[in-house]
C-alpha cells in the first residue's frame, strides 16, 4: 500500500489545551504504551493481531473525550474497539475511563485516525464511528474536513460487507455536507426511511459531555450508512 505523495490536511485542530491532571498524566506513561496501536506508518495494523479472537473490529475516529469509545468497549467486551484522537487531553481522559473500567478490549491511536485507516487490510472492520467531528466552518476550510471522498473511499475498503458506518455532527452545513459525499460514494446505502432515522438517536448511542453542550446550531443529526 503506497504512501501518498502529500500528505491530507490536518482535519483537527488544537492537540493540547491545559495541562494533564497528574493522574491521567501517569497513565500516559504507564497505560498508553501497552494498548498503543502499533505506529501505521511503520507498516499494516490488523485487528486480528490486537485482540485475537474479537468477535468484530470497530474503529471511533476522534473519540473525543473517550466517554462513548468506554462506554461501547464495556458493553461489548468481546469486540475490539480501536479508537483514535490527536487530542492529548482527550487521549488521557479516555485512558481514565479504561483503567477504571478495567477494560482490555480498547486500543488506541493518539493521532490522525486517516493513518489507521490506510493501514488496515481490506474488509477489516464491523463498525465506523465518526461522532462530532471538527466542523470547519469556514467556507475556506472546509477542505479540511474529515469527510472528503477520498477517505470514505477508503472506510468502504476497510469495512467489511455489511458493516456500518455512523457519522454525527451538531451542525446542518456539515450534515449535508457528509451526506453530499456518502450518499455518492459506492458501496455506501443510507439506511434513513423517514425523518426519524436522523433525527432520533439510535438505541445504542451514547450521550458525551461534548454532546450536552450542544456548540453546534442544530440538535445531533445522525446518519447511518451499511457497506454493501
Amino acid at each position: 500500500m503506497s504512501a501518498p505523495a502529500h500528505p491530507p490536511l490536518r482535519s483537527f485542530g488544537r492537540i493540547k489545551s491545559r495541562a494533564v491532571k497528574p493522574r491521567q498524566a501517569a497513565l500516559l506513561d504507564t497505560l498508553l504504551p501497552s494498548i498503543r496501536v502499533p505506529d501505521p506508518k511503520a507498516g499494516p495494523v490488523d485487528p486480528a493481531t490486537l485482540m485475537p479472537g474479537a468477535a468484530e473490529a470497530w474503529l471511533e475516529i476522534g473519540f473525543g473525550g473517550g466517554e462513548h469509545m468506554a462506554a461501547q468497549a464495556e458493553r461489548r467486551p468481546d469486540v475490539l474497539v480501536i479508537g483514535c484522537e490527536p487530542f492529548v487531553n482527550g487521549v488521557a481522559s479516555a485512558l481514565r475511563y479504561v483503567d477504571e473500567g478495567g477494560l482490555t478490549n480498547v486500543r488506541i491511536h493518539p493521532d490522525d485516525g486517516r493513518d489507521v485507516v490506510a493501514a488496515l487490510p481490506d474488509a477489516s472492520l464491523d463498525r465506523v464511528f465518526i461522532l462530532f467531528p471538527d466542523p470547519w466552518q469556514k467556507a475556506r476550510h472546509n477542505k479540511r474536513r474529515l469527510i472528503q471522498p477520498e477517505f470514505t473511499a477508503e472506510l468502504v475498503r476497510v469495512l467489511k460487507p455489511g458493516g456500518r458506518l455512523r457519522f454525527v455532527t451538531d451542525w446542518k452545513d456539515y450534515a449535508d455536507w457528509a451526506l453530499e459525499r456518502l450518499q455518492a460514494t459506492p458501496g455506501l446505502t443510507w439506511q434513513a426511511e423517514g425523518p426519524n432515522d436522523w433525527r432520533i438517536a439510535p438505541a445504542d448511542h451514547v450521550v458525551t459531555r461534548y454532546e450536552e453542550k450542544r456548540l453546534g446550531d442544530t440538535p445531533p443529526i445522525f446518519l447511518e450508512f451499511v457497506r454493501a
